[in-house]
């Protein structure tokens, strides 16, 4: 717990930097404006987005957990899915909805295997349907061959590596073989491993799980492009199919609390060349952060009965 605390203020200190290193370099009191002063109508309509890729993300998830198995509801799965997804917002970016979700599916089966294993195999097709994403906005972006080579050598890494994965059970046994049983570390990354290579004889859950998953992608890229509309930016949608996925990817990375900092950097750095002024683009990346962690709220709900419940 204690180095969990330590972890998060190390981030909290590099958003706050980050955040602070931006002042210096905007003007952050229109960049507050221009926040404030987004369209509510289109602000709406990305608020049911959000809703909706929140339900599609349950239910990828739940056809992980049916594939596998693994003995939970629906019911108890959403509830474990959003209070998480709440719980995770405070801490590291990307990794800390995934532990708590990790945490709460193993207390409600016990096995922390396969709740690993269908929480790591949920992030993983999220990574490669973003490396998708960002090829299909090569295509249809046309960038110049520089980006091109350095974007596309990107997202298929991303795709390549993230796949790599279900094949971890052959690299652990091949490099540690018994010796990799000797210690409790040891013996989770066995388990977790062995827990991965099963789902590879489970293709057309993983086919379906990465259809949704490219399906939650394109409903983010949407609700960029309507926050970016309600702030008067006349960007086309092209240009977010190639930026967004960096972006998204970005937030992800565990070196931010609830998004906060890394990412409002590189998206002012990104739609730079696109002749969007600094502070529209920090207002728009913290948008995209704000109804993001709007989308967590249900799982507030939900704890706050589960807490009444349990006095």
């Amino acid at each position: 717990m204690i180095g969990l605390l330590r972890s998060t203020g190390t981030r909290a200190a590099l958003s706050v930097a980050i955040l602070w290193w931006l002042s210096t370099r905007l003007d952050m009191a229109e960049a507050l404006r221009a926040t404030a002063a987004v369209s509510l109508p289109h602000l709406a309509l990305v608020l049911t987005l959000v809703a909706v890729d929140r339900a599609v993300m349950v239910y990828r998830w739940w056809l992980l957990l049916t594939a596998s198995g693994v003995p939970v509801s629906a019911g108890h799965a959403t509830r474990i899915f959003l209070i998480s997804s709440f719980v995770g917002s405070f801490l590291p970016a990307g990794v800390g909805g995934d532990a708590a979700r990790t945490y709460g599916l193993r207390q409600h089966t016990g096995n922390g295997g396969e709740a690993l294993a269908s929480v790591l195999v949920d992030r993983v097709l999220g990574m490669v349907s973003l490396g998708t994403m960002a090829l299909a906005g090569l295509l249809a972006w046309r960038a110049g061959q520089g980006v091109s080579s350095l974007v596309t050598g990107g997202a298929v890494a991303l795709i390549v590596g993230s796949l790599t994965l279900f094949w971890l059970d052959r690299a652990v046994h091949h490099l540690w073989a018994d010796r990799a049983h000797a210690t409790r570390l040891g013996r989770a990354v066995v388990r977790v491993a062995d827990a991965l290579s099963r789902y590879r004889d489970r293709p057309r859950a993983l086919a379906a799980v990465l259809a949704w998953s490219i399906g939650v992608q394109i409903l983010r890229i949407g609700e960029a492009y309507v926050l970016g509309l309600g702030l008067g930016l006349t960007v086309p949608l092209s240009a977010y199919l190639l930026f967004m996925p960096i972006g998204l990817l970005m937030l992800l990375l565990p070196v931010s609390v609830s998004g906060f900092g890394l990412p409002q950097g590189v998206f002012v750095w990104m739609l730079r060349p696109l002749g969007v002024p600094d502070a529209t683009s920090f207002a728009l990346s913290t948008l995209i952060v704000l109804t993001g962690l709007a989308g967590n709220l249900p799982g507030l709900v939900l704890w706050l009965r589960r807490e009444r419940e349990s006095l």
